[in-house]
């Protein structure tokens, strides 16, 4: 379970600082082109992000923890998703390759929440 719980904080804040440094860098031309759509996608992303840090360090009920844990496992694993179908399309494969990986991190530990409730 403290996998769960860290690596979710931890995801949960290197999302917020890639965002932050895209933004600060200026190197987010959706901005420009696809403004609301853009607005829209980090977002969700901040309020992932957010929940599972929240759920992480700062929630102390056991079953409220595990439960916004699973959601944001559930949010993870669309923005993942959402966000590798940008990459593929300009061709850029580490990104890719990473997204693959926080999607297989995200799918264990839901696994692992569900496992922990049926204790």
């Amino acid at each position: 379970m403290k996998f769960v719980k860290y690596s979710s904080a931890v995801i949960g804040m290197l999302m917020i600082m890639q965002w932050v440094f895209f933004i600060v860098t200026g190197n987010v031309p959706e901005f420009e082109t696809t403004p609301v759509s853009i607005a829209f996608h980090i977002s969700i992303e901040i309020i992932t992000a957010i929940l599972l840090i929240f759920a992480s360090l700062i929630c102390k009920k056991r079953i409220i923890r595990e439960t916004l844990l699973l959601y944001g496992q559930g949010m993870l694993g669309y923005t993942v998703i959402n966000s590798a179908g940008y990459f593929a399309q300009s061709g850029q494969w580490v990104f890719l390759a990473m997204f693959a990986l926080l999607l297989v991190i995200s799918i264990f530990n839901s696994v692992q929440l569900f496992k922990q409730r049926e204790h």
